[in-house]
């Protein structure tokens, strides 16, 4: 499979963001564009325990609980999945009313006016957690995935935990079906792309993972990696992030070399913002 990565041209960022709350700091430098949807919301979920406040902003996102929400499980082990899956469970247990099951480990099927019905109106869609190989090599390429594009294009909301926010990026990282302990697979680097020039990882310091997305990046220095730990969320609206939740993002960037040394990483806390575009940290107002 032929690595789609994204990129766009050079672009200076100027003025307003589309988070309340937050503001460039700093100077402008002109950087690798990464982006976000232009329309709809991400919430990329770093795994571990789902918090109240990851919730609410979901459904805010998707428009109240009885909006229909697609929970897609097919990262996790078995073949054929219910609606006694955990992911459903979960999602009706916080107050969604309207939730419907997504699943297939074939792309022929994937690709099948039928199949991706039940998407056309969907306001929302949750990947659950599992190995996001399992999502790639089931929906790359097809009308399923287009589908999720156009949940975003309609202003719906994508979210993910675990596997389901790093296929969330353009370049997936742990793609190796052999183990998720290899951050870069040939084969299996390319990810849905709803967050452009960019590679996200999970569960970030509850397993150490700290410099995992460091070789990355010198790889592929046209992309910013994103670290999420564990109960802790990225919002992402247009070209702009929020982090919510209990715990830290760690944003990767080799611009930032030169400052920072070999680690080049800074470390935001939850109410903090940084902008995707210009790759820098936003100030409150």
């Amino acid at each position: 499979m032929k690595t789609r990565i994204h990129f766009s041209k050079f672009v200076v960022l100027a003025a307003a963001l589309l988070l309340q709350g937050c503001a460039v700091t700093g100077s402008l430098a002109k950087r690798p564009v990464t982006q976000g949807p232009e329309n709809g919301t991400l919430v990329i979920v770093g795994g571990g325990g789902m918090l109240k406040v990851i919730f609410d902003h979901f459904f805010e996102a998707a428009g109240g609980r009885d909006a229909k929400l697609v929970v897609v499980p097919t990262a996790g082990i078995e073949e054929s999945y219910d609606d006694s899956t955990r992911s459903v469970e979960m999602f009706k247990k916080a107050g969604a009313t309207n939730v419907q099951l997504l699943h297939t480990r074939d792309p022929k099927k994937a690709d099948t006016a039928e199949f991706v019905a039940v998407l056309s109106d969907a306001k929302a869609v949750w990947f659950a957690g599992g190995r996001q190989w399992r999502l790639a090599d089931s929906y790359l390429g097809t009308k399923t995935e287009a589908a999720f594009h156009d949940v975003l294009k309609r202003g719906g909301v994508i979210g993910g935990s675990s596997a389901g926010a790093t296929i969330q990026g353009s370049y997936l990282v742990r793609g190796a079906p052999e183990g998720n302990h290899i951050m870069m697979s040939p084969g299996h680097e390319e990810g849905f792309g709803f967050l452009r020039n960019a590679a996200i990882d999970q569960h970030l310091l509850a397993r150490k993972r700290e410099n995992d997305l460091l070789p990355v990046i010198r790889r592929h220095p046209q992309l910013i990696g994103i670290g999420i730990d564990e109960s802790t969320a990225l919002l992402v609206r247009g070209n702009t992030a929020e982090v919510i939740g209990k715990s830290k993002v760690l944003f990767y960037d080799i611009g930032l070399e030169k400052t920072l040394g070999k680690k080049f990483y800074i470390m935001l806390d939850p109410g903090d913002c940084y902008d995707l575009n210009s790759r820098r940290e936003l100030t409150a107002k």
